[in-house]
């Protein structure tokens, strides 16, 4: 699921900045959402360590859980960005931001599109959601009858969500195709995402705490994964239909999550054909999925006059067979690079919460 929400967004970026048409058809127009597959998956995994770890004997730990996420996520996205502010033909003509929004992950906050290093607003996103969501899970866990709060916090997630871009679809868009500020309010807005990461926390809290519940979910798998993938095509649709339209925007967002949701657990559960067939080539995608992310939509930019001048315009299958390769290759490098040594120490110096 991981090496396909890479390819999704690749294809959606490559669209979007590289092609001169319509370069990989409906999925290129459909591949944004593989940010929001990334999201629910986040929320799983990120839900999964935490809920875990309280559970264990060892006990949460806060400063361990931040090492491990900065470890993991830092080293490659400080390399990336290096690139941006130290060599200028790397970035193009494209604007680039203060250095402070980087590094305080709030580049995000009332972003205007096309500025550099722009996709950079999902990794922001998920950073600012790391460093809340263990501080909210030890406060609830402090509580008494702590599991029913924590449906609450869930429940009141999605609720505050749709009504954050009820507001603010009224207040800054409120036009028939979107616009400026349909991206720079709400879009790119962690407050009106985090109820997609919070689909993923969902399912780790009720495997964590619910075994019960989740074996008779997981025991079901094929069923899970044609509902799954039957909300996932009917929010493709919805959202190729009226993208910027107000229901969309206040509902769909959290539906797709849903729909992402039943997929995960599908490719959790044992019975299930997801979870039993095996992609050539995919645990590798997914694995260097993030660095390949950091790296692709600069990298496919700066190589299109390149390729142009030889005679391969964007849309040639050459250009294009080139640029994923070279996409993938490059992701490789600094996974293999930057990546690989920072998780070698950290897996050396800092344990996991549930060791």
């Amino acid at each position: 699921m991981r090496a396909l929400a890479i390819v999704l967004v690749f294809m959606n970026h490559y669209l979007l900045f590289v092609s001169d048409g319509g370069a990989f058809g409906f999925w290129g127009e459909i591949g944004w959402t593989g940010v929001d597959l990334f999201f629910a998956l986040s929320g799983y995994l990120i839900g999964n360590q935490i809920f875990a770890a309280l559970r264990s004997a060892h006990g949460f730990s806060l400063p361990r859980f931040y090492a491990r996420r900065f470890l993991r996520t830092l080293p490659n996205f400080y390399v990336v960005l290096a690139l941006y502010y130290l060599w200028p033909a790397f970035r193009g003509d494209s604007a680039l931001l203060p250095l402070w929004k980087f590094l305080t992950f709030t580049q995000n906050i009332n972003l205007t599109p096309g500025t550099a290093f722009s996709h950079a607003w999902s990794l922001c996103v998920e950073e600012q959601f790391y460093v809340l969501l263990p501080a909210v899970a030890l406060l609830i866990a402090a509580c008494r009858k702590s599991l029913l709060w924590a449906w609450l916090a869930v429940a009141a997630s999605f609720i505050v969500g749709m009504l954050l871009r009820a507001y603010l679809w009224e207040e800054y868009v409120h036009v028939p195709r979107g616009g400026l500020g349909y991206y720079k309010y709400i879009y790119y807005a962690s407050w009106c995402r985090f109820d997609e990461l919070v689909a993923g926390v969902a399912l780790a809290l009720l495997k964590n705490y619910h075994p019960a519940a989740w074996a008779r979910l997981t025991s079901h798998g094929n069923r899970t994964l044609l509902a799954g993938m039957a909300g996932t095509a009917l929010m493709f649709y919805v959202f190729l239909t009226d993208h910027y339209g107000y229901w969309v925007t206040v509902f769909g967002y959290p539906a797709l999550a849903a729909s992402f949701a039943l997929l995960l657990v599908a490719a959790l559960s044992p019975a299930s054909l997801l979870y039993r067939v095996r992609v050539p080539g995919a645990a590798s995608l997914a694995l260097w999925s993030y660095a390949i992310y950091l790296l692709h939509k600069q990298l496919c930019i700066v190589l299109r006059p390149v390729l142009q001048d030889l005679g391969y315009g964007p849309d040639s299958l050459p250009a294009m067979l080139v640029m994923i390769i070279l996409s993938i290759a490059t992701g490789w490098l600094l996974y293999s690079v930057v990546e690989t040594p920072f998780m070698r120490w950290r897996a050396r110096y800092v344990p996991a919460n549930h060791a």
